[in-house]
Formats: structure tokens, C-alpha cells, sequence
């Protein structure tokens, strides 16, 4: 009827075609949810059956919306007819944004851009322009992540479980939770597929809800899939500075490989460009939605490299695009203004497509600035879909530009008053836009502008522009940058807006809404309800609930934690805590030990009970600390049951906390009060009252105090072991001599500990950071020992460092760190009230001030007492690669360089030094400022006193002086005289007397610090200037016999070189007699030739020998012991007769000759290499010999040759045969080592993938990973680990090893969670092998009672696994406990086995006896050997 009626109208008609679009669009299920729509429903109820004068049931809004579309319509089909002046087709070229986007207006398909406002379990809510809220299912994130949630069972591993192994690979079990791949403020692209009615079903999963956005946002679905968002981008538009969104696929070697959703291409990102970028993520994980913008792209459009820098992906703009799907929401685009209107802003994007900017997506300013024919980068929204022609929604506001958040908005807390608020502009049926303050605006809907029923906005109401109003912030609008008011009067004065502003502990009253049979619910304000759970309803349990709560009664409750997210606040109705007086307890700080306040129990277990306060704090009570039980906990307690506690102890860091109901039941202050009496270091005795595995709890006598020993110490103070103590210790036993350490007031006890050294007891009173001055004397223990010196405990809150220059005036009479549990008297020397820390000295000198010549050592204070030519002594404080640090005062330490530490060469010189080694030397230089000291143990630096023997004016031309090699230059060497500190030159044509020798060859077997003889050719006094000369034609005449007697007695044991003429390099070697008493010097008589005389240049850079060890492995693995080189009688000989010729030189031919019979050159075979001619000759016998090939390698680096080092390794791999794969991977493992050291981690990669292709895979990861740990690279180690463990999976090595890494590492936890992530890998019939190991690992590096735990888990499940049962045993004799063991043996007897398997425990049992028990155990084991015989035997009979 209806329809007739408007059939006889044309504007009636005209509105019925576009109803009838408009309602199998977007409208198709709005005649369902009209009643639900506030200002739908009164013209709903005023419709009748024949509305007079041709009614309707839409909205003015809606009939508005359909007589625009029908003008549309109508201009593009004028359009196309012709029929439409020039001017319209401009205006419908270059539209204006007249209507907001709002919910009816968004379609399936359309692409937006959103901010995540929150994160939930199972959905994303995201905030889109225009206040319009929508939401992300979990299943349209990525498709690699849906993949992995829906291929994952359901009893797996929870989400985050085992992430601490990496965040960056991804393992099978590891399913990374929304909170973990978002963050609120992150914006996002993303495209709508699909809308709901308002009031309708909950499709996302966010379950019920009281936040009005959320519930909102049920109301569209979006996607974040890249398949979908960018789809009909065109590959040739993907150009250097586009953006997009990307899901990562894998996590390789070198970087990530992500998923673009193009077809046939896909994004690579380095580790390298990931690291620089300083993204808000510790790692990606497959399946993660990351944005990125494209920086290259390959030659065959298949690969593209990308960058996730934020700056760079807030920078990137598009310049122009091949078609219009390219155009991305969230792409920044060039624009160019083509008019400014009240309403906003027209653009040309990219000189084509049209834009249009809202009022509220511009700046702060005027609108002035906006000019026509302004350039200016905005930023894409969506795209509108009821215009004809390609446009876009753009953003000019400065917070989306940046992809930033709006910070002047995020300052306004949900529930914040404001007292005034300006309306600034009317929007007729949506609602008030007013400005909070300058820069900051805020929307409020219609609704919520009076509690009252508006139904519209008139520009003469109260309302009007600039009226000042009272508001209050209810939400926000992240993405339009404006907050969410409300100006009604009922939501001003409520108490509490949502759950936030309510504190933990707060007493309030509310009203009971609902009573379930699971909890009971408090109506606490319009928004904000709570729980009450049953076990919180009363003090005691109530069976029948419903008799004792009415719906709609007041209740009185207090909070016991709150949820924000939820709006819901979780209350206690108990009268004890309620109207309880003691402190609210809703934090692990320390501050809290002591504290004494109400708990409830939550949980009773065997030996504990748990206990809640508020926050959600938990608390253990253990069996000892409740008190007084006759029978079980749970029969003493029961869950909801409120006790009074006092906190003893606190774990911040792993929010653990211990407390006691005994202390509180108990009268404490006088427990504390007989602990005070006690004073720290007074001997008392006391009387065994427990024993437990290593401490022994006492009672002191008199006063009854409790105390506490350790069972190592007890021992220490009787002189026996510690099994044998707690064998014989019994309690009621009595224990004299014990000195007091400290006293713990919080656990009220004392610790005492054994005087061990009789030493004096200081009887003082207590000390405390008040009392303690300088120069005063106190006790203390010392309880570790570290790089600084020992740290002792002075009382329960103050501790002590005693440095090693503190311990003694005679560092040779004292011991520098004194040993673990010693007591000691020292001086206060040094007080830091801030750290309760005092610094100490034992110094005599301190306790009484005597004469300076008494003390040995002087303290050295401060740098400025040392000066140049002092002699002092100091302690080794470490030894690094470059020399030695050596400590001489309190934070004055010294540096001694290589070439510092001897007179001569030495080639293995750490070993002669050792940490804490006392050392004297010779101060070189000191620098106050950058408190820098210098020194030097060679003998020459500690007999010249700071002075020079010789000076300029004492030189002349021709004098000869005797030196040492300062410095090797290509040109020549540099001299520095002894005695002194001058230096001069001397050329490389000055070390030879034959012009055609090769020089090259003798330069290059000096090193510095080499003694030489020197002629001082010329003296350049203006310019300071020395010249040398080494010819042995400038020594002709001298005793060369004594020189060189000279030299040998200076160098020691080593071998001298000779230059010939030729410039051959021969070795004139010492020979030792067999009782070696006497040496021999080989020489050569002197002869003629021809009437020539012939002189051997001799050289002085004389090489030291290897230690006796390293020759007998070097011939070891030369494998030169059954061969003779040359006859030792024949050269002893020769050297015999040539020594009795007479002196030195000789003609040329003869000492060639000479040389040839005794075959010298052979002796490399005998002695180390010590020059690269010795190790061609060495790798030509022996070329498959890594141990060879890695010496040269190290000759190589001791002369700063890396790339030599690096060809010789190359080399080594190319010459070993191929058959020797461990010779290969021992050069493999030096390359590493090499890189590692001196190379770059692009080196160290390339050569261990090299070294991947020649050997095993799992070796060499796990080869890399022990070289960064000893290089103490822990990053990479770790890292180096997971890799392997991620590669290796099924092996049980890999696991084991990583493990290990982390409990060397002290990481407990990470080591003790890799057991279940390996269990998860591997093999079934790998598992109780690496059981055992993680066990056997507890025991030596972690916790041994852990280890126990993992072993009986084993042993029951595997119980006649023998092998597993003899690794228990051992790893239990290791802690001594023999207790333990008897109970294990027996257990082990106890099960069937042969009689081999019997024989071998008992004889392991009687063994561990004799070692750790006493006579009467080894005889209770041979009779129970005895007993087991006989009843096998009455078995078998």
C-alpha cells in the first residue's frame, strides 16, 4: 500500500527506487535492528499502518544519504549524455568529504587505515578514522600464523612457553601470543570483510565486555592478511620508498624472508638492516605482521630487500604509481591543494586521483596556511567508495604524518574531570566537538550530552558555540586524535568510572546484582562491577549462600585485585580482612620483610602451605614456620581461611616470598631481644638442637638464642671431615670455642662460626654505619674472595673489602687473600655510608703507627705519591694478551707491556705468571690525570734509578756502545743504548760488509729487545740524531770470542745466527755435554784462501728455545723419534776441533765447509722453527700435519701477518690430504679461532661457511659456539647455540652442550627449561640419556637436590637400568652425603639382578664406605653381601 501511494508522486517514486538500492545494500539488516538504535526507535514507534502523507520508515539521516546518492547517479549518467555544465563536472571531479565515514558507510573490500587501541587474547581492537571502532580475529593476522594455531594440538605447549631460548627462531612448540606481536599505538593496514548490526551476536571472541569501544567494534571484522591488503599492487610499482606490510615466512642464516601477498615475490631483510633499524620487538617470529618499506628490488622482480627502520617508514612517500590499487591506505603521497573549504581541504594525489581531507585530520592553525597550489605529503586513510572517480580520504595531522602517538591526548586518564570545556562546533544530529585545551579536542556523542533525551543540536541552545560546559573523559580516539566526553550529569558524579580509579586494599560498599553459583556480584558504579568468590564470602565456609545474600542489599567489601581491561574489580566480603587494621601487602619490595598483616590461604600442599594478599602477591609458608601441628596441614587449615603472617623473606626479581605464623604466634620481641644480647664476636658455646645437610642449628648458653654453623665449618673447627661429623654428631651434643659473626634480626637467628686460628676476639658492641669511624678496630669473617681482594662481613648489614696491599707491610710474610670463614681484626680505613660498606686494613703499620724502615711494602694511596725510577712490589692482577696489570694500591693498578716483562726474549711468557702473584718492578712513566702508571721488570729499567748514564755530550763519533733492538722498520733498525734512554738508526746497508748480500734476510731476524754491539758512525747534535752501524768490519781487532761469550751469558739457551756473504742464514747451535757441567762454544779456526780474508758478518738477534714439553710434543707429533738427522758424535767433533783452531773468523771456504760436514741446517728437526725457511723445510716432511701447519700459522700473527696467517690456512686445507679429515678440522678450528680474534664478523662468516662445506655440520656449530664462550662472547655464544639446537634438533650433544652453557653461565633457569624443550625434539630413545646428563649437570653446576629429584624420577620410571643407577651413585659420593647412598644401595639390592651386577655394587658400595663412612659401614656392607649370597643361593637350591 505503502509503495502504491508513493507511485503516484515522482519524488515519491524517485525515493522509492533509491530505497529499494539502498536496502539490498548496505540496509540489508537494519529493519532487524531498529529497536536497538536509540534515535531509530522513535520513529519507529510512531509508524502506523497508513502513515498520513506518505511516511516513511527511514531516518532523516538516511533519506539524506539516499537523495545524495541519486544526485550522483543522475550527474555521472548527464555525464556520459553530455547533459551537465563544465563547471558541475569539476565539482563532482574534486568532491568534498561532506558526510563522515560511519559504520552504515563501510563496506566489505574497503582497505583503511587503524591504530590498535587494545590487545586481547584473541582479537585486536583498532581504532578507524572517525571514532569508528573494529576489531581483528586472530585468525586474519597473518596466514603463516593461522597455520601454526590451527596445526597446533590442543594439549601442546602453552603460548610463550620455552620463548626464552629465542625470540628470534621460531620452534615447533613455541606459538607467540597478540601481546607479543602488537602493541597499542601500532598502526596497522588493514581491509574490511565483514559488518554485523549493531546488537548483534558476539562473532569475534571477545566474550561479554562492559568497555562501550570494544563492544562497539563487534560490529565490523577486519583482515590484516598482506594476500588481501595487497592485493592489486603491481610489482613494477614496487620502487624504493614503498610501503607495506609484510608476514615473515622463515627466519634463515643471514635474515628474514617475509611473504609480500605478490605472487611470485617475496622480501628479504638482513640481520645486519634488522639490528641498525632499533625496531619496538626483541625478534620477529614466523607469522609476525611487520611493516616495511621497499629499499631494492631485483633485476627479475622476483626479490626485493626491505627495511623496517620507523624513521625511514615514516618518511617514505610515493611520487607516482602504475595504477590505483597501488595506492595503499597508510601511504604517504605526494598532494597538491586545489581548494580550501571550512569543511576541509580538496588534493590532487600524485597529479591524478582525487583526495579530500576532514576538518579533524588537519593540523593545529589556520586555515589560512592552506593556500591553492600548496604542495603538500599526506598520509592515505581509505578509499571512497560511492564516488564515480578514483578518491581517497587523506590525513594532514602531524601524529599520523609521524606514525606517532598523540601525546597531548594519552595525558587525560579515562575518569579525568574537566571543569571546563568550549564548544566549538555543533554537528546537528552526531554531536559537540569541543577544545579541552589548546591542541587538544574531544567529541561528544548526543547521547551523552545531557541524561535527558536530545534529539538534536540547535546552534541558538545551551549548547550553542563557545558555551563553557563541566565534562568528563570516557574514552579516546587514538587515530582522529581526540578524546571521548561526556558531559551528563549522573556519569560526573559518579564515584568511579571504570576500574582503574579504585586502589587495591580500599574499603567500599556496593550492591549485590547477581549471585551465581560460582560468585556472587557487586554492582559497585554504572561501569564497574565486582566478584566476590565463594571462597571469600565469609570467614568460614556458608553452605547455603542464597540465605544470606538478597539481591539488591548493600554489602560491604574490600578489593583484592582489579582488572582494568575487563572493568572488574575482585572483592573479599570476609569481616577479618575487612575491617582488619594491619598493612595492605600488594608488593614484593623489600621493604616489606617484617611486615606482620592478614593473608588468606589459597593452597595446601605436603610440607607448605600458600598463602594471598592483595595484588595477587603469594606467599610460602613452610612446614617449620606455621607452628605447632599435631596432625596434617590440611586438616589443621582450609582454603579461605584468614591467618596472620609475618614476612621474613623477599625475591623481588622472581617475586617469591617466604612467610611464618610461628613468628607471629610467638612472642618475637623477645626472641629479638635475647638475639640483640649476643654481641658480634663474642666466643660462646652452644647445644646441637638440629642437623641438617650442611647447616647445624644450636642453642647458645646461656641466653638460649638460636643459632646457626655451617657443617664444613663445624668440621674445619673439630680438624675431621664432614661425612665423618654428621656421623658422629648427635643432638644434645655440646660445641665450644664459637665465635659470633652476625645476627639476623629478620630471621631471628645467629650465625657462629669455629675459631678456627685462635685469633683474638674483638669484644666490642654492635657496630653500625652511625657508630663505625675511621681508625677503628672491628671483627669480621671473611666470606669470598674476588678481584679486588677478600670481602668480609663486619654485621648482619655492613660488609668490608680487604685489599691485598692492605693484608701485611711484608707482601712476602703475609698471605694476600686470606682464606673462606678466617676471622680477622682490621682498621677502618675508608667508610661508604650509601652502600653500608667500609674499607679495611690489616696492615701492623695501621694498628700501630711504627718507623718506615719496618715496613717492607709501603702503602701507596694515591698516583701522585709514585714517580718515575721507584721501586715497588704489587700483586698480579691479571694477564691479558698484551701484557700484565699489577696492583699496587686501593684502585692504583700498573701496566707492564710484553716487551717490559724480560731482558730477554720469551716466547711462552704467561706462563710464568699467575693471578696474585707478587711482582716488583720499576716505575717508567706516571700520569696523574688519566691516572695512567707505567712499569717495567726488566733489570736494565730497575738498576738505572730514573737516571741516564749517558748523554749527547758524551758520545763521540766512533765510540762503540752496546744496545738492544728497539724497533724493526723495513729500513734499517732502531738502537737504543744501554744505560740509557737515547736511540738511534742504524741503516740496512750497515749491517753487512758484502754489498751483494740480501740484507732482507738478516733484518728480518731481529727482535726487538735483541742485544747488539754498535759503532756510532755520526751524531747530529741540532736535531738529536744517532747513527749506528753493525758492519763486522767496524769490529776487526776486538775479542769476538768474548763478545760472543758475552751473549750467550746474556741470552741463556738459544741458538746464534750468522750472515754469510750470500746472505744464507746458517745456525751455529750450542752443544751440551752428556752430564751437562760444561758448554762449548762452536767456532771456527781461521784459515786463508787465495790471500783473501774472508769475515763472517755476525749478526746478534739470537732466538730463545721452546720449553722442554712443547719439543717433546712437537717430535711426538712429528713422529721423529726413530729417525737421526745427522751424528751427534760427528758434530760434537767437529765443534771440538774448530774450537781448538782459535778465534772467530775465518776464511769463507772453510766455514762453508765446516758447516756442510756437521749438516747444521738439520737441527730445525730438534729444535723449534724459528724462522719461515725452518717450517718450509718441517711442512715438506710432514705436510699432513696440522700441528705444524697451526705453529706457522701463529709465527705468521706474532709478526702482524693476517693475511699471511690467512693464505697459510688456505693453503693448509689445499695440501692435507683429503683422508685426513680430523688434520683438516684442526685447521678449520684455528681459521675460526683466527677470525674470531682479528677478524670481523663478515670474515668469521664467510669462513665458517666455508668451513661447512669440508666437515661435519653439528661439530663445527658446536666448535663456534665453545670459541666465542672462552673468547667470553656470551651474546654470540648463545646465539651460536640456539642455532645449533634450531639445526640440530634430534641430537641429544646439542641439547646437553647448551645446557651446560647456561649453568656455567649461572642462568639456571633458561639451562633447566631447556630439558623440556629437548624432550620435545627428540627421539624416544634419546630421552633417559638426556635425563641423565641434565642430571649429572644439576649436580656438578646447579643445584644437586634438583639433580636428585631429576635421578629418582628416572630410576623408578627405569628401575633396572643399571647404568643409570651406577651414574646416581656416583654423582651422590661427589656430595659426600654417605646417608644418602646406603638408602640407594639398599634400594638397588632390593631389586632382582645377577650376581655380575651384584658383585659390581657391592664392591662400588664397600669402596665409597672405606672412602666416606667409617669401619663399622664397611662391615654392615660385607654381611649384607653375606645375606644376599645365602639368599640367592636358597633361591636357586
Amino acid at each position: 500500500m505503502v509503495g502504491h501511494k508513493r507511485g503516484l508522486d515522482d519524488k515519491s517514486s524517485f525515493q522509492k527506487s533509491k530505497k529499494k538500492k539502498f536496502s539490498e545494500g548496505a540496509l540489508q539488516g537494519k529493519q532487524a535492528t531498529q529497536s536497538d538504535v536509540e534515535h531509530v526507535a522513535k520513529f519507529t514507534e510512531e509508524a502506523v499502518e497508513f502513515p498520513r502523507g506518505g511516511g516513511t520508515s527511514f531516518t532523516p539521516l538516511e533519506v539524506k544519504a539516499i537523495r545524495a546518492e541519486g544526485v550522483d547517479e543522475a550527474n555521472v549518467k548527464l555525464i556520459s549524455q553530455g547533459h551537465i555544465l563544465k563547471n558541475n563536472v569539476d565539482s563532482i571531479k574534486n568532491p568534498t568529504l561532506k558526510e563522515c565515514l560511519n559504520y552504515k558507510r563501510i563496506v566489505p573490500g574497503m582497505k583503511i587505515f587503524g591504530q590498535i587501541m587494545f590487545i586481547h587474547p584473541l582479537a585486536l581492537i583498532v581504532s578507524l578514522p572517525n571514532r569508528i571502532v573494529a576489531h581483528v580475529p586472530v585468525t586474519q593476522v597473518t596466514s603463516q600464523l593461522t597455520e601454526r594455531l590451527e596445526s597446533t594440538p590442543a594439549n601442546t605447549v602453552q603460548p610463550g612457553e620455552y620463548s626464552h631460548i629465542e625470540n628470534g627462531w621460531n620452534s615447533s612448540f613455541h606459538i607467540p601470543e597478540l601481546a607479543h606481536l602488537f602493541y597499542p599505538g601500532q598502526y596497522v593496514r588493514a581491509i574490511v570483510i565483514a559488518t554485523h548490526a549493531a546488537g548483534s551476536a558476539d562473532v569475534c571472541g571477545l566474550g561479554k565486555v562492559r568497555n562501550d569501544a570494544i563492544r562497539a567494534s563487534r560490529r565490523i571484522e577486519l583482515s590484516l592478511i598482506p594476500e588481501r591488503v595487497n592485493a592489486g599492487v603491481q610489482k613494477s610499482d614496487l620502487t624504493t620508498g614503498f610501503t607495506m606490510s609484510a608476514a615473515l615466512r622463515s627466519v634463515e642464516d643471514h635474515g628474514y624472508i617475509f611473504d609480500l601477498g605478490i605472487s611470485d615475490t617475496s622480501g628479504f631483510l638482513s640481520f645486519k638492516d634488522y639490528r641498525k633499524a632499533h625496531v619496538n620487538t626483541n625478534h620477529f617470529v614466523v607469522g609476525s605482521l611487520v611493516e616495511v618499506c621497499v629499499t631494492e628490488m631485483s633485476t627479475d622482480g622476483r626479490n626485493c630487500t626491505l627495511s623496517v627502520d620507523p624513521e625511514l617508514l615514516a618518511s617514505a612517500s610515493l611520487s607516482e604509481v602504475t595504477h590505483v590499487s597501488s595506492i595503499l591506505p597508510g601511504s604517504m603521497v605526494q598532494s597538491l591543494i586545489i581548494s580550501a573549504k571550512p569543511a576541509g581541504l580538496n588534493l590532487k594525489l600524485l597529479h591524478f586521483f582525487n583526495g579530500v581531507v576532514n576538518e579533524f585530520h588537519l593540523p593545529a592553525g589556520e586555515m589560512e596556511e592552506y593556500k591553492v597550489g600548496r604542495k603538500v605529503k599526506a598520509r592515505v586513510l581509505y578509499s571512497v567508495h560511492s564516488s564515480p572517480y578514483p578518491t581517497f580520504a587523506v590525513s594532514l595531522a602531524d601524529h599520523i604524518i609521524g606514525l606517532k602517538k598523540k601525546e597531548e591526548v594519552e595525558s587525560y586518564p579515562i575518569g579525568t574531570v574537566l571543569e571546563a570545556v568550549r564548544v566549538n562546533k555543533l554537528e546537528g544530529e552526531q554531536g559537540l566537538i569541543v577544545e579541552v585545551q589548546p591542541g587538544v579536542e574531544g567529541f561528544v556523542h548526543i547521547s551523552q550530552i545531557s541524561d535527558d533525551h536530545v534529539l538534536s543540536l540547535s546552534a541558538t541552545g545551551p549548547w550553542k558555540l563557545n558555551t563553557i560546559h563541566r565534562g568528563r573523559v570516557t574514552g579516546l580516539h587514538p587515530l582522529d586524535g581526540i578524546l571521548q566526553l561526556s558531559l551528563r550529569r549522573s556519569v560526573l558524579e559518579q564515584k568511579f568510572l571504570e576500574a582503574g580509579e579504585i586502589l587495591v586494599g580500599e574499603v567500599l560498599r556496593g550492591t549485590i546484582k547477581q549471585m551465581t553459583k560460582s560468585a556472587l556480584f557487586i554492582s559497585i558504579s554504572a561501569n564497574v562491577d565486582g566478584v566476590v568468590w565463594p571462597n571469600h564470602y565469609a570467614d568460614i565456609a556458608i553452605k547455603h549462600p542464597t540465605l544470606r545474600f538478597k539481591l539488591g542489599v548493600s554489602i560491604k567489601c574490600r578489593v583484592l585485585t582489579i582488572d582494568s581491561e575487563q572493568r572488574r574489580i575482585v572483592l573479599t566480603a570476609k569481616k577479618t580482612l575487612v575491617e582488619s587494621t594491619l598493612p595492605i601487602l600488594s608488593s614484593y619490595d623489600d621493604d616489606n620483610i617484617g611486615l606482620v598483616t592478614d593473608a588468606a590461604v589459597s593452597k595446601i600442599l605436603d610440607k607448605a602451605i600458600q598463602v594471598e594478599f592483595y595484588n595477587n602477591v603469594k606467599a610460602i609458608i613452610p612446614l617449620q614456620e606455621v607452628g605447632q601441628v599435631t596432625g596434617k596441614l590440611a586438616d589443621e587449615f582450609s582454603v579461605g581461611k584468614v591467618v596472620k603472617v609475618r614476612i621474613i623473606s623477599i625475591d623481588a626479581k622472581n617475586q617469591r616470598m617466604v612467610a611464618s605464623i610461628r613468628q607471629v604466634t610467638l612472642n618475637v620481641q623477645s626472641v629479638a631481644a635475647t638475639i640483640t644480647g649476643v654481641e658480634i664476636g663474642s666466643t660462646v658455646e652452644g647445644i646441637v638442637t638440629e642437623i641438617h645437610t650442611r647447616n647445624i642449628a644450636l642453642s647458645l648458653q646461656p641466653t638460649q638464642a638460636p643459632a646457626l654453623i655451617s657443617l664444613r665449618n663445624l668440621a674445619n673447627h673439630y680438624g675431621t671431615t664432614s661425612a665423618k661429623l654428621e656421623m658422629s654428631l648427635k643432638v644434645g651434643d655440646r660445641v665450644d670455642r664459637l665465635v659470633v659473626v652476625s645476627r639476623n634480626l629478620e630471621k631471628d637467628f645467629v650465625l657462629v662460626v669455629g675459631n678456627l686460628r685462635g685469633r683474638a676476639v674483638i669484644k666490642k658492641g654492635a657496630v653500625s654505619m652511625d657508630t663505625i669511624e675511621i681508625g677503628q678496630v672491628v671483627g669480621g669473617r671473611v666470606t669470598r674472595h674476588c678481584h679486588s681482594g677478600a670481602h668480609v662481613k663486619i654485621s648482619t648489614r655492613i660488609s668490608g673489602s680487604l685489599h691485598p696491599t692492605d693484608v701485611s707491610d711484608n707482601y712476602d710474610a703475609g698471605i694476600s687473600f686470606l682464606p673462606v670463614d678466617s676471622i680477622l681484626k682490621a682498621v677502618v680505613i675508608g667508610i661508604d655510608k650509601s652502600n653500608n660498606h667500609a674499607t679495611l686494613s690489616t696492615r701492623p703499620s695501621r694498628f700501630l703507627p711504627v718507623k718506615t724502615g719496618l715496613v717492607t711494602d709501603r702503602e701507596i694511596k694515591a698516583f701522585a705519591e709514585l714517580k718515575t725510577g721507584d721501586t715497588v712490589r704489587g700483586f698480579v692482577k691479571s694477564v691479558s694478551e698484551h701484557g700484565l696489570f699489577v696492583m699496587l694500591g686501593r684502585g692504583i693498578d700498573a701496566r707492564v707491556q710484553i716487551k717490559e716483562l724480560f731482558n730477554t726474549f720469551v716466547k711462552d711468557w704467561k706462563s710464568r705468571f699467575t693471578a696474585n702473584q707478587v711482582v716488583k718492578g720499576s716505575i717508567l712513566s706516571v700520569d696523574v690525570l688519566t691516572k695512567k702508571v707505567e712499569m717495567t721488570f726488566r733489570s736494565r729499567d730497575l738498576t738505572r734509578d730514573g737516571t741516564d748514564s749517558f748523554t749527547f755530550a758524551d758520545l763521540h763519533q766512533g765510540q762503540k756502545v752496546t744496545g738492544r733492538v728497539k724497533r724493526i722498520e723495513l729500513y734499517g733498525l732502531f738502537i737504543e743504548i744501554d744505560g740509557s734512554t737515547l736511540s738511534g738508526l742504524c741503516h740496512k746497508s750497515e749491517l753487512s760488509d758484502n754489498k751483494d748480500a740480501d740484507v732482507t734476510v738478516s733484518l728480518g731476524n731481529f727482535r726487538e729487545g735483541d742485544p747488539v754491539k754498535a759503532l756510532i758512525l755520526s751524531i747530529d747534535q741540532e736535531n738529536r740524531r744517532i747513527s749506528f752501524g753493525l758492519k763486522p768490519s767496524y769490529f776487526v781487532g776486538d775479542d769476538h770470542e768474548a763478545d760472543m761469550d758475552i751473549v750467550l751469558q746474556d741470552r741463556g739457551e738459544g741458538t746464534m745466527s750468522v750472515v754469510c756473504d750470500n746472505g744464507e742464514l746458517l745456525a751455529i747451535r750450542e752443544v751440551v755435554d752428556s752430564d751437562h757441567s760444561s758448554r762449548k762454544d762452536v767456532s771456527s779456526g781461521e784459515q786463508q784462501n787465495d790471500g783473501e780474508d774472508m769475515l763472517a758478518d755476525i749478526a746478534t738477534p739470537l732466538t730463545q728455545l721452546y720449553t722442554a714439553s712443547l719439543l717433546q710434543n712437537s717430535a711426538h707429533l712429528l713422529n721423529l723419534e726413530a729417525f737421526q738427522w745427522f751424528d751427534l758424535g760427528t758434530l760434537s767433533e767437529s765443534s771440538s776441533k774448530s774450537s781448538e783452531d782459535g778465534d772467530l773468523g775465518q776464511n769463507k771456504k772453510t766455514f762453508r765447509k765446516g758447516v756442510k760436514d756437521g749438516d747444521l741446517t738439520a737441527d730445525i728437526h730438534f729444535q723449534p722453527p724459528e724462522a719461515i725457511a725452518d717450517f718450509e723445510k718441517l711442512l715438506l716432511g710432514s705436510p699432513n700435519s696440522s700441528f705444524l701447519w697451526i705453529r706457522y700459522i701463529s709465527f705468521q700473527l706474532q709478526l702482524s701477518e693476517l693475511d699471511r696467517a690467512r693464505e697459510l690456512g688456505r693453503r693448509a686445507i689445499q695440501t692435507i690430504n683429503f683422508r685426513e679429515e680430523q688434520e683438516k678440522l684442526n685447521v678449520w678450528i684455528a681459521m675460526l679461532n683466527l677470525e674470531n680474534t682479528y677478524g670481523t664478523n663478515d670474515t668469521l662468516e664467510t669462513t665458517f661457511k666455508d668451513a661447512l662445506r669440508y666437515n661435519d655440520a653439528k661439530t663445527l656449530h658446536l666448535r663456534l659456539a665453545a670459541i666465542f664462550e672462552q673468547s667470553e662472547k656470551h651474546e654470540k655464544a648463545e646465539e651460536q647455540y640456539i642455532r645449533a639446537c634450531r639445526k640440530f634438533s634430534h641430537s641429544s650433544k646439542v641439547w646437553t652442550l647448551f645446557a651446560e652453557y647456561y649453568l656455567r653461565c649461572g642462568k639456571l633457569e633458561q639451562a633447566r627449561r631447556l630439558l623440556s624443550a629437548s624432550l620435545h625434539s627428540l627421539e624416544i630413545n634419546k630421552h633417559l640419556k638426556t635425563i641423565s646428563r641434565f642430571a649429572q649437570m644439576e649436580y656438578k653446576l646447579g643445584d644437586p637436590e634438583r639433580g636428585k629429584t631429576i635421578f629418582e624420577g628416572a630410576v623408578d620410571s627405569h628401575p633396572k637400568r643399571w647404568d643409570l643407577w651406577s651414574v646416581y651413585i656416583d654423582m651422590e659420593a661427589g656430595q659426600c652425603a654417605m646417608q644418602n647412598l646406603r638408602d640407594i644401595f639398599n634400594r638397588v639390592f632390593a631389586i632382582n639382578m645377577t650376581g655380575h651386577n651384584a658383585k659390581y655394587f657391592f664392591k662400588k658400595w664397600l669402596d665409597l664406605e672405606q672412602k666416606f663412612g667409617h669401619g663399622e659401614g664397611a662391615i654392615a656392607v660385607k654381611v649384607k653381601a653375606m645375606e644376599w649370597v645365602q639368599k640367592v643361593t636358597n633361591i636357586n637350591s
